[in-house]
């Protein structure tokens, strides 16, 4: 059933149009299509290489566009912040609710009517120098120390085999629970 092809390998047929009228070129076809040595594949390579130059440079019309128009977003946005704001007339809702609130709400409600990019930069430097001062860490103690290098180079040495270091785990966890014990004892007193 499926042991042949359904057309015969060997016969190529071609279709052959004829016409009624007697069909004529003009010299200058003939020749110029047999002196051109361009195939079908040299032309489409030419084609494809010209799509790609101009997409390319359309490409690289459309990032210069786009880095003048950032450029020219960051210089405005810049410009606003360094203008100071200018005051508006507050509204009806915003009068009332400031003769409601109490003096700290104004007072804050100022504050941040009051921030421009510069002082905010300076707060934020100023917090950065606070919590700089608070990570002050006590070093780990040395016998804790000891311990995680010997479970880790144990681990290393028994690579295929990980629980023959229970010995150096176990040690590692109980000076870990003192540690625990004794900053619960610290706390606590």
């Amino acid at each position: 059933m499926g042991a042949e092809n359904s057309k015969p390998a060997g016969d190529i047929s071609q279709h052959v149009f004829s016409a009624d009228a007697p069909v004529r070129f003009s010299n200058g076809l003939v020749d110029s299509l047999q002196k051109n040595t361009q195939t079908d594949s040299t032309r489409s390579k030419n084609q494809e290489l010209q799509y790609q130059l101009r997409l390319t440079a359309e490409l690289e019309k459309l990032r210069e566009k786009e880095t003048y128009n950032i450029s020219e977003l960051s210089k405005s946005l810049s410009d606003e912040a360094e203008k100071p704001a200018e005051p508006t007339e507050p509204s009806l809702i915003e009068k009332i609710s400031d003769a409601t609130s109490s003096s700290a709400t104004l007072i804050e409600k100022q504050r941040q009517k009051d921030m421009s990019n510069s002082s905010v930069s300076k707060e934020i430097e100023a917090l950065k120098k606070k919590l700089d001062a608070r990570k002050k860490l006590e070093q780990a103690d040395p016998q804790v120390n000891k311990a995680k290098e010997d479970v880790a180079a144990c681990l290393r040495l028994h690579d295929r085999r990980p629980l023959d270091c229970w010995q150096e785990v176990e040690i590692f966890k109980r000076e870990v629970g003192r540690l625990e014990r004794d900053f619960v004892e610290k706390t606590i007193r």
